[in-house]
């Protein structure tokens, strides 16, 4: 049997061999979900059973090969907590973190305890979980139209120990707008890639469900098509909180203003790039 020490220095020169930068972090994101434990380095001349051994080579020559290492893992953490996912819902990233921090500050400071809430578009629910563990009061719901998301959805929200009123639509139909009224805020990541960003996918993220990072040419298609529609879904001084590609912000402030909305407020990421915009709705 091999030792974690020569596990792990095979594995990891296996997946340098793709990314030097995180071949160290992927290894031990392996190591950790295979052996079950949160520091199996802290031993590293224990012996690794063969058949372990040799998964944990498949899913390193795997991550090697550019499939995702969330995918690989089958679960990842947001908002510190854990969501599963796989082939056919969209990874969980923490620029989305930002959309979260905002919709909450906004509730802190409009002094909305038990807000309605709808999050379209919502893939793995991590948004709508969040919210939810931060807003135990509030009424969350999560429109998704993929069957595949809408499982990781439902496992999620199960996971999470969160009430969400899932509902599988089509956010582009106005059937699906109709059915949920009064809303205090609308959030949403919705796709926003364009046709270049498509053409230009790392290996990773071509893996994940187009159907959830293409916006149509600019990028911009659900932005325009989900203002105008769910526009009647808010209250009168609602909220509507939008995350968007780096570039994006002047085009979905302008989206926004254009159907109405006002004071918009812009957000950057941990980045330091614009990463999401919150707005009012104002009848004129």
């Amino acid at each position: 049997m091999v030792s974690r020490r020569e596990l792990f220095t095979q594995c990891r020169e296996l997946i340098a061999q793709r990314d030097e930068e995180t071949a160290e972090f992927d290894t031990g994101c392996i190591f950790q979900d295979l052996l079950g434990e949160r520091n199996p380095m802290f031993a590293p001349m224990l012996p690794v059973p063969d058949d372990k051994a040799q998964e944990i080579l498949s899913l390193a020559q795997r991550r090697s090969e550019g499939y995702p290492l969330q995918y690989l893992l089958g679960q990842w953490e947001f908002w510190g907590c854990n969501f599963k996912v796989g082939e056919g819902v969209l990874i969980p990233r923490p620029d989305t973190e930002t959309l979260v921090e905002q919709v909450i500050d906004i509730c802190r400071r409009e002094k909305m305890t038990a807000p309605k809430i709808a999050d379209l578009c919502s893939g793995s629910g991590c948004i709508a979980v969040a919210l939810k563990k931060e807003l135990p009061a509030a009424e969350v719901y999560a429109v998704e139209l993929s069957d595949k998301a809408l499982t990781y959805l439902r496992q999620n929200a199960q996971l999470n120990g969160c009430d969400i009123r899932i509902i599988q639509g089509d956010v582009l139909n106005e059937d699906s707008a109709r059915e949920i009224r009064g809303l205090d805020i609308l959030v949403s990541n919705p796709p926003y890639l364009t046709s270049q960003d498509m053409s230009e996918l790392m290996t990773e993220v071509r893996h994940e469900p187009a159907e959830a990072l293409f916006g149509g040419d600019d990028g911009l298609d659900f932005y325009r098509a989900l203002t105008e529609l769910w526009k009647p879904s808010l209250r009168e001084g609602g909220f509507i909180a939008y995350e968007f590609g780096m570039g994006q912000h002047g085009d979905v402030k302008r989206i926004l203003e254009d159907n109405g909305f006002t004071d918009v407020e812009l957000r950057r990421d941990g980045g330091g790039i614009i990463r999401t915009a919150a707005a009012v709705k104002k009848d004129r």
